[in-house]
């Protein structure tokens, strides 16, 4: 949205003629959908406005159907079929992303686990489980049985930490079991803090239920334990997220003298720590978990989605057995409660060693698609593993990450910029992109969007006009 000025000739209150203007745009093509409108405060200073008159435009360009976003992620344009009313849109965006991704794009803003064929060990894992279990699968679950809690203990265990089976909560993947720590361990208008670049779903959705967000400084090495502790003096966060292991979207894992560090300020201010493993168990970093520096506060997440099949919806915590019965309810609470058929397949998909060795397979296939990531972008700044399914890349001057992110997209290549990331309004521009390499299926089409990123980054921008 460079270089764009509305036109605001005409009559009437300013908003409603800004909001036209934009319309029109919108009508004619100049603004495509998928693009972010300016930050209001910038527009405002454009055309000489007060960002209230701005921020009233926008509401009013929602309450139409034409646009979509949220405070601090930044308002982008909907699609609109022609002659379709605004509901029936046939492209919605969530945050930064797309509900549904347009046709014919290569989906590199994912991370899920790569499909190496896994689906049919699942379907006989299915069939064999409807067949043992036909009534528990015709109702609701009321009992969880022993193995759903070995099965989670198994799967979060790394390291030296081994997690007992009293400890855990089987849950409906990763996002839900933080959810329902959050919901359960704290109260509306508490702050949980959060790093300034993370997994900002967990920020969003914690907001929907009434939690405030405080944002930690973070540096190359990772959250800065100073600034935690002044974070915690200042706001006082009952709770802290963070991913120490392959940090997502930065990729730094937190050494040992770290995670000491924050488990000391966390204990200082009685701050209860969630550690999302989730990258962690794909790696073989020998750093001891953080729950090993505070295991009287500190509750471990991960699940299946990144390593075996997103689609099961597997995950786990393992929490101090003083909260489990807390964060079970509240599970239930959020989510409905654990379907039988998932938790069953989940279980013994790991209990019976499957689980492991499709995780060697799908580290194996990361591997060889990194290893491409590596060839093609030789020479630019960018943060890799070897066995983690996503690439931080620094983008060169004169890039910003909209931008570039926008000239993938028209590419063919769809990418996540750094507001994706954002878990609240922060000052701080990192221009990067986060790009994963799990999601298309041949390793051609992974070498094929990577050329079209080493492309766009060869020619900078005078080979990218946003409104060609």
């Amino acid at each position: 949205m460079t270089n764009w000025i509305p036109d605001l000739t005409g009559s009437g209150p300013l908003y409603q003629r800004l909001a036209d203007s934009i319309e029109a745009d919108i009508d004619r093509g100049v603004i495509g959908a998928g693009v972010k409108l300016p930050p209001q405060r910038d527009l405002a200073y454009d055309i000489g406005a007060t960002v209230g008159t701005v921020g009233r435009a926008y509401q009013l360009l929602r309450e139409r159907g034409l646009v979509s976003g949220e405070v601090g992620r930044g308002t982008y344009v909907l699609g609109q079929s022609p002659g379709a009313q605004p509901e029936a849109s046939d492209v919605s965006v969530e945050g930064t992303r797309y509900v549904d991704a347009p046709k014919d794009k290569l989906r590199f803003d994912s991370t899920a686990a790569p499909d190496i064929g896994q689906g049919t060990i699942v379907a006989d894992v299915l069939s064999r489980t409807a067949q043992d279990h036909p009534h528990e699968i015709s109702s609701y679950t009321r009992d969880f049985p022993d193995r759903w809690y070995e099965a989670g203990a198994r799967w979060l265990s790394r390291n030296s930490f081994l997690p007992t089976a009293d400890t855990i909560v089987p849950t409906l993947g990763t996002h839900a079991a933080v959810m329902a720590v959050i919901a359960a361990l704290t109260a509306p208008g508490d702050y949980v803090a959060f790093e300034h670049l993370t997994y900002s779903q967990i920020s969003r959705s914690a907001g929907l239920i009434g939690r405030r967000t405080a944002l930690v400084a973070s540096d190359d090495e990772g959250l800065d334990p100073i600034d935690f502790e002044r974070v915690c003096a200042q706001k006082h966060p009952r709770m802290l997220f963070l991913i120490p292991t392959a940090q997502n979207p930065t990729l730094v894992t937190l050494s040992a003298a770290r995670r000491e560090a924050i488990a000391r300020v966390a204990r200082d201010y009685n701050v209860i720590l969630i550690e999302d493993d989730l990258y962690g168990h794909l790696t073989d970093d020998p750093t001891p978990l953080l729950v090993e520096y505070a295991p009287e506060r500190t509750i471990v997440a991960g699940g299946l989605s990144k390593s075996v099949a997103a689609g099961l919806r597997g995950g786990w915590l393992s929490c101090p057995p003083a909260y489990r019965h807390r964060i079970r309810v509240a599970h239930k609470m959020m989510t409905g409660g654990m379907p039988f058929l998932l938790a069953e397949v989940n279980a013994r998909l790991v209990l019976s060693g499957q689980a492991s060795d499709i995780r060697k397979r799908s580290i194996a296939e990361i591997s060889a698609r990194i290893s491409i990531v590596r060839e093609s972008l030789a020479g630019f700044s960018f943060k890799a593993h070897d066995k983690v399914p996503f690439v931080w890349l620094t983008l060169p001057d004169p890039w910003l990450s909209g931008t570039f992110k926008n000239a993938c997209l028209e590419h063919g290549v769809l990418i996540d910029d750094e507001d994706e990331f954002k878990a609240g309004r922060s000052e701080r521009v990192f221009h990067g992109v986060r790009f994963g390499v799990s999601q298309p299926r041949r390793r051609e089409d992974i070498a094929g969007g990577v050329a079209v990123i080493r492309r766009l980054l060869d020619e900078g921008r005078a080979g990218y006009d946003s409104f060609s």
